[in-house]
C-alpha cells in the first residue's frame, strides 16, 4: 500500500514522502497513529493544504524534544535489582522499567520511545538510546547493580561478576581446607578391618 508520511519515520522516509509499505504496517500502525495517509488524489490535496501546519507542529515538537534532550543526554541512572554471583539478573530490565525510572526522575518518556532490542539481563553499565522525536535521539547510561554501593564501584570501572569482586579478594583464602582441619594431625583410624 502506498502512503503519504505526515512525519519523519526512521528507515522509511521524511514528511511528505510517498512510500510503499506493507498493508498490515499501514493499517495497524501508520494510519491509526496519524503518521500517514493513504496515497490517493484526495489525500494528496489534503496533505498539501495542511503541509504548513504539519511542518509547524513538527518543528514545535522537535524543539520541545531538544530541550528535554539537553537535560537527559549522557545522564546515568542507577537500577538496583537482585542478581546471582555471576551477574545474571533474577528478572530483567525492560523498556517499561526504564520508562518508569525516567518518569520518576522527572522526564516524560514513553516506553515506545526507548530503543532496546532485548531486555537487559545482566548487571553492569548499559547504554540505552531514547528517541524523543524522530529527529532527536539521546543516549543514557543504566548502571544495573545489586546495591547502591555496587553501583558506585561499577561506575568507577570495577566488574562485579565474580565472587572475589563481590565479597573481597580474601574469599578464597577463607575457604582453604587448612582452616577446617589440622594437616599435621595423624590419622588415628588404625587398620582397616573390612
Amino acid at each position: 500500500m502506498e502512503v503519504i508520511l505526515l512525519e519523519r519515520i526512521s528507515r522509511l522516509g521524511q514528511m511528505g514522502d510517498t512510500v510503499k509499505v506493507r498493508d498490515g504496517f499501514a493499517r495497524n500502525f501508520l494510519l491509526p497513529q496519524g503518521k500517514a495517509l493513504r496515497a490517493n488524489e484526495a489525500n494528496k490535496k489534503k496533505f498539501e493544504g495542511q503541509r504548513a501546519q504539519l511542518e509547524a507542529r513538527n518543528l514545535e515538537r522537535k524543539s520541545e524534544a531538544g530541550q528535554v534532550a539537553e537535560k537527559l543526554d549522557g545522564k546515568s541512572f542507577i537500577v538496583v535489582r537482585s542478581a546471582g554471583e555471576t551477574g545474571q539478573l533474577y528478572g530483567s530490565v525492560s523498556t517499561r522499567d526504564i520508562a518508569e525510572l525516567l518518569t520518576a526522575e522527572g522526564f516524560s518518556v514513553n516506553r515506545n520511545q526507548i530503543e532496546l532490542n532485548h531486555p537487559i539481563k545482566t548487571i553492569g553499565l548499559t547504554n540505552v538510546a531514547i528517541a524523543l522525536h524522530p529527529e532527536v535521539e539521546v543516549t543514557v547510561t543504566l548502571n544495573i547493580a545489586r546495591s547502591a554501593e555496587e553501583a558506585e564501584r561499577q561506575a568507577k570501572g570495577e566488574t562485579l561478576t565474580t565472587a572475589e569482586a563481590i565479597y573481597g579478594e580474601d574469599i578464597n583464602d577463607n575457604a582453604r581446607p587448612e582452616t577446617f582441619f589440622d594437616p599435621s594431625a595423624e590419622f588415628e583410624g588404625g587398620e582397616d578391618n573390612a
